[in-house]
């Protein structure tokens, strides 16, 4: 059923503003691991920490799951729809994707501030975790930057079952398919969804990144 114009309004413009807290939000999380990993004020450290544990779950995670739900509600109540073009399946795939990676790393995240909480933390001892969670973010704002990018110029065109099964539709598939499949981004973003699933299923299969 689709969605009164004013509501689909409502919906666009809370996907974006989410959409845009996200990105945000990991950008300051980013912040806050290089600080507890360069700074030599153990206090700052301690504090860095333990602020990226509240950030994540009250800031990041909300955005994640927020933008998620209002992102597939848009396709699924205006004209776009959720599988009938090919930048908002990969759209939708990076975003699951970030949003299954995100909930696997929130138990090392929660770790580290529990231990940076405690009376006998020391900030070198975890430098290992903390550059991990560093990599992870600086990972995580190039694929939050992609989606935003395909959501902006919308690349490809209609997957094939979404066209009417004869000739005109036939035709109208390949006028609609941009010159820029040819460049590669295609299969940079393939390759990037690959890589995702890839990490996913290392995290599941070893546990998770629960084990220190």
């Amino acid at each position: 059923m689709a969605m009164t114009p004013r509501l689909s309004k409502f919906v666009l413009t809370s996907h974006i503003t989410f959409s845009v807290g996200w990105l945000g939000a990991v950008a300051v999380f980013l912040v806050l691991a290089i600080t507890g990993l360069t700074s030599h004020d153990t206090q700052l450290v301690r504090s860095s920490l333990i602020a990226m544990e509240l950030s994540a779950w009250f800031v990041i995670v909300p955005f994640c799951l927020t933008s998620l739900f209002t992102g597939i509600v848009q396709a699924a109540g205006t004209k776009w729809g959720i599988f009938r073009y090919y930048w908002i399946v990969v759209k939708l795939f990076l975003t699951v994707a970030s949003t299954i990676l995100l909930l696997l790393h929130m138990k090392p995240i929660s770790y580290l501030a529990g231990v940076a909480a405690g009376p006998s933390f020391s900030g070198p001892q975890y430098s290992g975790q903390v550059i991990d969670l560093i990599a992870k973010a600086g990972a995580a704002i190039l694929v939050l930057l992609a989606i935003t990018t395909i959501s902006i110029y919308k690349p490809w065109g209609k997957i094939k079952y979404g066209l009417q099964n004869n000739q005109v539709g036939t035709m109208q598939l390949q006028k609609e398919m941009p010159a820029m499949k040819k460049t590669g981004t295609l299969y940079v973003l393939i390759g990037l969804a690959i890589l995702l699933l890839l990490i996913i299923a290392k995290h599941i299969i070893g546990g998770g990144m629960g084990h220190h």
